[in-house]
């Protein structure tokens, strides 16, 4: 692909007015839409701020390669900045912290073209400004013709990704980023560069968006003296390199030093590869980890990854549940005009129309939430056995979802929740992977072990261990827990009011606020006590964590959450106002030290400032649909705007303050 042909001399500015970040996407974007390439300035611009609060764009040398792809793209292309000034290296977010902003290439590209031309032309971006008389070419072009002109550089280095020499020794390296674009190819045409210069024969093996590119053979692995590994992700493939010694470094690593890192990984390497999970279920151990055995840090540090992989595939679950179910009601209430406490009546499976339908469709969403607990203990599991753990993970999610109880037809049954999944999802993957290191067959019979014995054995124990110990332990909570608030039924407005509101807000749908639930519904349906605590303490959570993903720039000025957290952040919101705490649930898990008692502490401050000023709700309609059923509705929105403000606010300080300290301490946080 000849650069030349993706941009135009209308779309190279070399300008001395330009200062800040915001002024340089402007003015290239402005260029593109008069060039025809962009006709929804818009939703282009949204997309490429959109990708910058993923990872850096900036890169090193004084380069940044923002990018966006859009459906008000309608031609794919880059634009080129060149600045008289650099920024400075606070002003553009760069894997090296004291890149100077210079020279900005912006991408556009078509939605339809996003999984081709985008990362075709980004790999060769990326790469062509790793080539030195590429760089230097740019950085001397007195005018856009002549940086125009430079484009047409012909590729230095070869295209062959091996990397040969008569002398010497083999290493391996594998690269791979979070979005598997220009870090990925950068870091290995950086190590490309210093494996000639050092006379090492290298193989790099890219690990990106377009699946595994340039693998080597197992011949070639074979005779590999070490392996590199430049990766932010988790590896593919890993127990090809089994016996090989290695080390595990940032993807940004190789930019900044590639002959030290290749040093290492020949002559001074963390440890040895060990195999210690058969089919594709390897673990790295340091040489110090593998002579001490058992590592507290180390085994820290899988939960917390485990706990992650189950989060990030748990968190699409509960944004196709969350549109579903709000399409669903929304539509029933405001469109069809039928009473919400109507919708999922037996008597719509054969309406016919549309508002059998819609029916449906809530029905739909109801069960796809479900199957939340489910896929986060499947892949939880995963992360720790690989394949051999998903289906025992899974089936410990049917039991905290509580989705035995509605096949087997007991409507006593209270489900565990996301706690009863996190501990089925971490038993099934150190059972399913004890199991696969324990378990030792002929050639002829390995076949048996991961389709037959494996989940054999741990699906069996996953039954047992609900059985006798998830299922009665948090049976005996939820007992001690209606007994406990029972207890407050004569100890005042505030008191009651308090206990309903913790317990409820304390684990997000699970045993603890079910069993708050069944006593306040009890207590309001004898006329005792109603249940306004119990219906607001159901959607401060969820809605104050997602106002706190949304205010959080404004309010300190940077964001305190991750990007995959802001967007779980923006389905709690929804999700919140339909009533369905469980939107809140991947804060809770990532950080439950901050999340747990903020949540308790807004919901409280919330439901006993509504009940104080007077108002009164009866019937179990928490959504945005029975606000209207509430006596003193001021009253309830005061109460639930201040348990919102109070989490919201509570949370960004919070983090704000964590981040702070943590970059005090030297650690770069790019949120």
């Amino acid at each position: 692909m000849n650069l030349q042909h993706m941009t135009d001399r209308s779309l190279i500015v070399f300008s001395d007015s330009w200062t800040t970040k915001k002024e340089i996407l402007d003015g290239l974007i402005n260029q593109f839409v008069k060039g025809g390439y962009v006709t929804d300035r818009d939703s282009y611009k949204q997309s490429v701020l959109e990708r910058e609060k993923i990872s850096a764009t900036g890169l090193e040398n004084g380069f940044a390669i923002p990018h966006g792809k859009s459906a008000g793209v309608v031609k794919a292309g880059f634009a080129i900045a060149r600045l008289a000034k650099p920024l400075p290296a606070d002003a553009w977010a760069s894997i090296r912290s004291d890149n100077q902003v210079e020279l900005i290439f912006l991408l556009a590209i078509p939605d339809k073209q996003a999984g081709t031309t985008h990362l075709k032309l980004l790999q060769q971006l990326s790469t062509k400004l790793m080539n030195e008389d590429f760089v230097n070419q740019l950085k001397t072009a007195r005018n856009p013709d002549e940086l125009f002109n430079s484009l047409n550089l012909d590729e230095a280095d070869s295209k062959d990704n091996r990397l040969t020499c008569n002398h010497g020794k083999n290493l391996i390296a594998v690269t791979a980023c979070a979005t598997g674009i220009a870090h990925t190819y950068m870091a290995a045409e950086a190590l490309k560069k210093s494996a000639k210069k050092m006379g090492v024969s290298l193989i790099v093996e890219k690990q990106g968006a377009n699946g595994l590119e340039d693998s080597p053979t197992p011949e070639q692995i074979k005779n590999a003296d070490g392996v590199l590994f430049a990766v932010d992700t988790k590896i593919k493939g890993l127990n090809r390199f089994n016996g090989k010694p290695y080390i595990e470094v940032n993807v940004a690593e190789p930019l900044k030093n590639g002959e030290a890192l290749i040093d290492r990984a020949l002559n001074h390497p963390q440890g040895i590869l060990r195999k210690q999970i058969e089919n594709d279920s390897d673990t790295l151990l340091t040489s110090k980890e593998i002579t001490k055995g058992f590592s507290w840090k180390r085994w820290g540090t899988e939960l917390g990854k485990a706990v992650m992989t189950g989060i990030s595939y748990m968190i699409p679950v509960m944004v196709a549940a969350g549109i579903m179910l709000g399409i669903a009601k929304l539509t029933w209430l405001y469109i069809m005009h039928l009473p919400i406490a109507d919708i999922d009546l037996p008597k719509y499976n054969s309406f016919g129309g549309f508002a059998q339908l819609i029916h449906y469709l809530d029905l739909f969403g109801g069960m796809t939430l479900n199957f939340m607990y489910p896929i986060f203990a499947m892949f939880v599991a995963y992360a720790i056995a690989d394949r051999v753990g998903l289906i025992s993970g899974f089936l410990g999610g049917i039991f905290a979802a509580g989705l035995n109880y509605t096949l087997w037809g007991i409507t006593t049954g209270l489900p565990s929740g996301f706690l009863g999944a996190l501990v089925f999802g971490l038993a099934a993957g150190y059972i399913a992977r004890f199991l696969n290191t324990k378990i030792h067959l002929s050639k002829n019979l390995q076949a048996m072990k991961p389709m037959l014995i494996i989940p054999g054995i741990s699906v069996l124990a996953i039954f047992l261990l609900n059985i006798y110990i998830v299922s009665p332990v948090f049976g005996g909570l939820n007992l001690l827990i209606s007994d406990w608030i029972k207890s407050m039924a004569n100890g005042g407005k505030i008191g009651l009011s308090s206990i309903i509101a913790a317990a409820t807000a304390f684990d997000l749908g699970g045993p603890v606020n079910k069993a708050a639930g069944a006593v306040a519904i009890g207590l309001a349906a004898d006329k005792i006590f109603p249940l306004t605590p119990r219906v607001l303490a159901i959607v401060i959570p969820p809605i104050g964590m997602g106002i706190s993903t949304l205010i959080d720039k404004w309010v300190v000025g940077r964001h305190v959450y991750p990007a995959d957290l802001r967007v779980a952040g923006n389905t709690s919101f929804l999700l919140g106002f339909l009533a369905i705490s469980e939107g809140a649930i991947p804060f809770m898990l990532r950080n439950p030290l901050i999340t747990v008692p903020l949540n308790i502490i807004g919901a409280i401050a919330g439901s006993v400032t509504a009940v104080m000023l007077g108002a009164v709700q009866w019937l179990p309609l928490p959504a945005i649909w029975g606000w209207p059923l509430v006596s003193n509705l001021p009253a309830y929105l005061i109460g639930l705007f201040v348990g919102v403000l109070i989490i919201a606010l509570c949370n960004i300080f919070i983090r704000y303050h964590l981040i702070k300290k943590k970059e005090a301490q030297g650690e770069k946080i790019d949120y």
